[in-house]
This record gives C-alpha cells, sequence and structure tokens, in this order.
C-alpha cells in the first residue's frame, strides 16, 4: 500500500544519525519545547487584534485540534501503518534515541499540529517573514519525527498536509463568521 521509496528514504535518513544531534533533535521533538513560542504567538496576537484577539486564539486552537484529532484519531486506526520502530525487518539497524512511540504512524501528528499552527498564523497575519519562520520551524520538527524513528517521511507529508490543509478550511470558515459578526 505504502511506496518502497518511503522506506528506503527513512532508513538514509535515520542511519545518517549522528550522536551529537540525537539530544537536539529530542528536544526539538518534545511536545512542552515549544510552549515558549506559543506565547509569542499569542502575544504577537495580541498586540495586533488587542481585545479581539480571542478569535484568532480560538482559530489557531481550533486548527491544532482539528490535525490533531483527523491525524491520531482518524487516520492512524484507519490506516494502521506500523511506526518504523515496530517493524520487525528494521530492528538490527533503526536508531531510536528516543524510544518507541505508539504502534501506528500514519500520519504523523506532531506535523499535523506544527504545520497548522504555522499556515494558520500566516493565514491570520499574512506576514511573510513569519509565515516562513514558521513553515521552517514545522519542518524541521517533521524532520525530527524521521531521524528519531517515530515516521517514515511520507508519514510526515500527509501530516503537513492535513495541517495545512486543514488550516485553510478551517480559515475560509473563520473569515464568514467574523465577517457577520
Amino acid at each position: 500500500m505504502f511506496p518502497t521509496w518511503d522506506a528506503h528514504l527513512f532508513q538514509l535518513i535515520n542511519e545518517a544519525h549522528q550522536p551529537w544531534l540525537d539530544g537536539p533533535m529530542e528536544i526539538i521533538s518534545g511536545k512542552l519545547t515549544w510552549i515558549p513560542l506559543y506565547g509569542i504567538l499569542i502575544y504577537f496576537l495580541y498586540k495586533r487584534y488587542k481585545t479581539e484577539c480571542w478569535k484568532s486564539i480560538i482559530y489557531l486552537v481550533s486548527t491544532v485540534v482539528f490535525a490533531d484529532q483527523f491525524s491520531s484519531s482518524l487516520l492512524k486506526p484507519l490506516f494502521k501503518r506500523l511506526r518504523p520502530c515496530h517493524v520487525e525487518s528494521f530492528q538490527s539497524w533503526i536508531h531510536l534515541p528516543a524510544g518507541c512511540g505508539g504502534q501506528f504512524g500514519f500520519c504523523s501528528s506532531h506535523a499535523a499540529n506544527s504545520f497548522a499552527i504555522a499556515v494558520g498564523f500566516y493565514l491570520l497575519t499574512k506576514n511573510k517573514f513569519a509565515g516562513t519562520a514558521l513553515i521552517l520551524w514545522a519542518s524541521i520538527i517533521s524532520y525530527s519525527r524521521i531521524y528519531l524513528g517515530a515516521h517514515y517521511p511520507l508519514d510526515v507529508i500527509a501530516g503537513a498536509l492535513v495541517g495545512g490543509i486543514g488550516a485553510w478550511g478551517l480559515f475560509k470558515a473563520y473569515e464568514r463568521l467574523i465577517k457577520k459578526s
């Protein structure tokens, strides 16, 4: 069902690990690592929208909830693709500095959530610098998931699409609601 190039590219990336990079990749992939960034984004929205910033925050939170639930609650149980760390034939070479995650990995919730924030924040602000920086940030998080052995490249590509398309779709609804109020 999944292309063989995906497993080959995963192996190429995962086997190219460097011991000095393991710690930083675990930090990049950490869920709590980015709380200060989220605070900065909320502050930026507050400075821009003042008392109306709550609408933007609700929109961004909605994009993450959508991306997370679509990837974790719908796609992972639907496709049942084992994470690379659960594939028996990989056990002789796979590098897992952060251990092995849950059983299924398609699609990456880390990628979906971070791309939902990146695309959603750009759509709200139209700030090209911030949008570019956040897309780069989401891409690095996504790469870390492959590096750490948690996901195949196609898992993170699909996650990026779920997050980005979900943010765009919810933004269209958000615009209609804002225009009505």
